[in-house]
């Protein structure tokens, strides 16, 4: 929802604001970080974790000074170039083994990836971290 919104809020704009549409939370909920957390496989639960997502959100929202007036969209960042696309007709695959044999680690007909790279506490943990830290 806030990508939409940020991303029509670019769109209609005819002018630039002077000051964000959205302000800064002067807290980002715990439900969030959280989220956050899952979905990137950083860890947030330290005073520099929460710091630096502060300062990309904080980069991200200067999107919303960007005066984008005359600018059409683009289709691809290499809309300019000529891309040479094979033609879209069905083939026998009937690589999959081949391809499995490429893979470090297989369990039956699936590709075994690592774990994130952080242990993730449970979200009962994470609320109480949050609430006792200093942000």
């Amino acid at each position: 929802e806030f990508i939409r919104k940020l991303w029509e809020g670019l769109l209609v704009q005819s002018k630039p604001p002077l000051t964000s549409h959205f302000p800064f939370p002067a807290q980002i909920p715990p439900d969030l970080v959280d989220k956050l957390e899952r979905l990137a496989l950083v860890d947030f639960r330290t005073k520099q974790g929460l710091e630096c997502l502060e300062k990309a959100i904080r980069f991200a929202d200067q999107l919303h000074v960007v005066d984008t007036t005359g600018i059409e969209p683009m289709d691809s960042v290499l809309e300019d170039r000529a891309l040479y696309l094979r033609e879209d007709t069905a083939v026998d695959g009937g690589c999959a083994e081949e391809l499995l044999k490429l893979s470090r680690k297989t369990v039956e007909e699936y590709f075994v990836v690592p774990p994130g790279n952080i242990p993730l506490p449970k979200k009962e943990e994470r609320s109480s971290m949050l609430k006792h830290s200093e942000l």
